[in-house]
């Protein structure tokens, strides 16, 4: 009997110190291993029915496919270390392509003007020049300061086009503070060559990209997932932040000393009991994409011929493609390629169905790509509900409110939808790490 009350005494100690963590993806992860490096265990609940969140993958008939698409260019030793530790990664040169109306231009497209028409560069070019001047205080929106930066033709030919397709909104909804050295501003020397010549230089933000070469990207991930409490399948619909209690679809809830949440903050605010009416309407002016992924693969070696390309026509639904027989061989059956397009929508559009997105997206994907339909062996489309924060106006003040909020009831925020920011794959994984 004495054996019995001590083992029930100590289940009591262990719920009441309990340090939860919401979301097995690359943040939550990371937290759950930072913490176990300082002697604090964690129990990660994760919706799915696997680890990884959106650095997770899945297979078809030897076919593997991230859930969107992932490389990593961290130059932080710490963090880096502990990526090549969990897998040997390729160093992939960060050449990429743009395709334009039948023309394909090395990424940046204003850079790389070479492959167009006499007449479409004269057009890019004169509007380049005579550009409106303006100080960066003075742009008070993206939309103008793609039009200072790029001139008005090639703004509304290249970014416009891609910034519908790819955030699902019209630049002049989107503010700029998010930029930062995201996007290259050439001068009238490196347009005026690339017009003429093809570029050897990269002006991409990065040299290089990094990618697994056994196990998807997720394997990054493997040494620092080993030994952690995660429990799968376990949907969170409702927290009593008072009683300290998360509550699942399964209908069973664990109590907590401790919360860490990488949820998205619109769903957050959803399952808190009692939440304010001004946090809630704060989460509702937040703005994100969802979107499709169509992952094809092919009975040939020679689909794929670009690491990935962005597409600036109107009439085909990608914004990027990638291939992931080119980011590892691992990711196919020998002898075959692959490919992954990315199909993009604001949160508050109507959807299209996802038959009606693949019809479309093969169709084009075969002009372009130059397969047909024998050489399909694998072909899939998958929604994702959250893919990237979207920055409209407002952003700042609406997300403040809410982490502010969720700080005051004890729930500490990581990752991209967390904190809701822009945050590459490594940025997320740091603010993990960054937990106390």
């Amino acid at each position: 009997m004495i054996s019995v009350l001590n083992k029930l005494t100590n289940m009591g100690n262990t719920l009441q110190n309990k340090t939860v963590i919401l979301g097995a993806g690359i943040a939550g992860i990371s937290a759950g291993y930072h913490l176990k490096q300082k002697g604090t265990n964690t129990v990660i609940y994760e919706k799915d029915s696997d680890w990884g969140g959106l650095c997770g993958y899945f297979t078809i008939n030897g076919f593997r496919f991230d859930r969107f698409v992932h490389f990593t260019f961290t130059n932080d030793p710490y963090i880096k270390g502990i990526f090549e530790k969990s897998s040997s990664l390729y160093e992939h040169p960060s050449v990429s392509y743009n395709y334009y109306h039948g023309a394909w231009l090395k990424h940046p497209a204003l850079n790389n003007l070479a492959p167009l028409s006499a007449q479409e560069k004269t057009n890019i070019i004169q509007d380049f020049v005579n550009r409106p001047q303006k100080e960066e205080t003075q742009i008070t929106d993206y939309a103008e300061w793609l039009k200072v930066q790029n001139g008005m033709y090639f703004a509304e030919h290249f970014p416009f086009v891609y910034t519908k397709k790819y955030w699902g909104q019209d630049p002049k909804n989107m503010e700029t503070k998010w930029i930062g050295k995201r996007i290259h501003s050439p001068d009238l020397s490196e347009v005026l060559k690339g017009a003429f010549e093809t570029q050897d230089e990269n002006f991409y933000y990065t040299s290089v990209m990094r990618y697994p070469k056994k196990g998807g990207f997720r394997s990054i991930l493997d040494d620092c997932r080993k030994g952690l409490d995660i429990q799968f399948n376990k949907k969170v619909i409702r927290i009593d932040s008072k009683q300290k209690e998360v509550f699942f679809a399964d209908g069973t809830s664990g109590k907590y000393d401790r919360l860490i949440s990488s949820l998205p903050l619109p769903e957050m605010v959803k399952i808190i009991d009692n939440c304010p009416e001004t946090v809630q309407q704060a989460a509702q002016k937040l703005h994100w994409t969802c979107g499709y992924q169509v992952s094809l693969g092919f009975n040939r070696s020679d689909v794929a011929k670009h690491l990935w390309f962005y597409i600036y026509d109107e009439d085909v639904p990608p914004a990027r493609v990638y291939s992931p027989n080119l980011k590892s061989p691992d990711n196919v059956p020998e002898g075959c390629s692959s490919l992954q397009a990315e199909v993009f929508f604001d949160c508050r559009d109507n959807v299209p169905p996802a038959e009606e997105i693949l019809e479309k997206t093969l169709t084009k994907l075969k002009e372009i790509c130059g397969f047909t339909d024998e050489d399909i062996v694998v072909k899939d489309i998958r929604f994702e509900p959250y893919a990237n924060v979207t920055f409209t106006h407002g952003i700042y003040e609406n997300r403040q409110i809410v982490l502010d909020y969720l700080q005051s009831v004890g729930i500490e925020s990581i990752g991209r939808f967390g904190q809701w920011d822009y945050l590459w794959s490594h940025q997320a994984f740091e603010t993990g790490k960054e937990i106390e």
